[in-house]
């Protein structure tokens, strides 16, 4: 951190600090003090964690209306400058809310990344990352998608390193997806998971202009309100580049719901076999051997039945 002189910052708080590649767990105290020092209005505000750990942030909730996102690690808290710039600008666009910011804070008191507190969202997300077996929900996310895909994307943040390369090649997956599934366990044979890669990895590449994609639209960014689509959380894989990324999530539903939501996205066969790639390397990247995901595990065959049903019709 520097002070405005451009000299190192000394932390308030030397006992908190660590250094911004590490993980860093706020708590709720932490988070009432900075709350407190940067926004005393709202000071004394009841605040309740409301994830113990996520993979990139925790989240609090302030009061009744606000919620506070904090980065546990070092690139999440870059990605706060982003979805500060972009969120408001994309919302207007959107049929389902995001994320409100209505206040930007800065690092402090030991805590080294900037963070921000946004309006309160009403919804649930999905428990264990299993959406229901819902018509609305389908066609209402496939609809979001499908907006989101159409909001000018001039200025937006290229899909490269910032977003974890969401939203670029699938080839640029290749090494990884194959290691892990030579290494790893997983819930089908070698040889059936190297196929249904390989199906994805040889569609031709997306070719026409990048467009805004969310890049990790996974249950757990889903905001849901009896059984239908409230609202759509956690921009930090925010960026310009190939829609199929955010076909993903369609693999979290089974048939016919998946069939719906593809109808309101409307992308081509090409466009499809690249998302179905994108989901599996979200899936095998998290299926864990020693602790089998059921959500992974179920996706995963369902990948593995899309293929031979595309292979045995044609």
């Amino acid at each position: 951190m520097l002070a405005p002189d451009g000299r190192p910052r000394r932390p308030r708080r030397t006992k908190l600090v660590r250094r911004a590649s590490y993980v860093h767990e706020a708590t709720e105290d932490l988070v009432a003090e900075l709350v407190a020092d940067q926004f005393p209005h709202w000071a004394g505000l009841p605040i309740r964690v409301l994830s113990e750990r996520g993979t990139d942030n925790v989240n609090f909730r302030l009061g009744d209306d606000l919620a506070v996102r904090m980065p546990r690690i070092g690139y999440a808290g870059r990605h706060v400058r982003k979805e500060l710039r972009w969120l408001p600008v994309l919302a207007p666009h959107l049929p389902h809310p995001l994320p409100d910011p209505v206040a930007a804070g800065r690092p402090a008191l030991g805590y080294p990344w900037p963070w921000y507190v946004y309006r309160w969202l009403q919804g649930t997300t999905a428990p264990g990352f299993v959406l229901p077996h819902s018509d609305r929900l389908a066609r209402s996310l496939g609809r979001w998608v499908r907006a989101l895909h159409s909001i000018d994307p001039r200025g937006g943040p290229a899909a490269d390193a910032q977003n974890g390369h969401r939203g670029s090649r699938l080839s640029n997956r290749d090494a990884f997806v194959r290691w892990a599934i030579d290494t790893r366990p997983a819930p089908a044979d070698k040889q059936g998971l190297l196929e249904a890669w390989r199906a994805s990895l040889v569609t031709p590449a997306w070719k026409a202009a990048p467009v805004w994609i969310h890049g990790d639209l996974a249950p757990g960014n889903v905001v849901l309100e009896d059984d239908d689509l409230a609202g759509v959380i956690d921009f930090g894989c925010l960026g310009v580049g190939d829609p199929a990324v955010d076909l993903m999530v369609a693999w979290n539903l089974p048939e016919p719901q998946r069939g719906l939501f593809r109808e309101e996205v409307g992308v081509d066969e090409e466009t499809w076999r690249r998302g179905r790639g994108a989901a599996f390397f979200q899936w095998i990247a998290a299926y864990d051997p020693g602790e089998p995901d059921r959500e992974a595990t179920r996706v995963i065959g369902r990948i593995l039945v899309d293929h031979r049903r595309q292979r045995s019709d044609g």
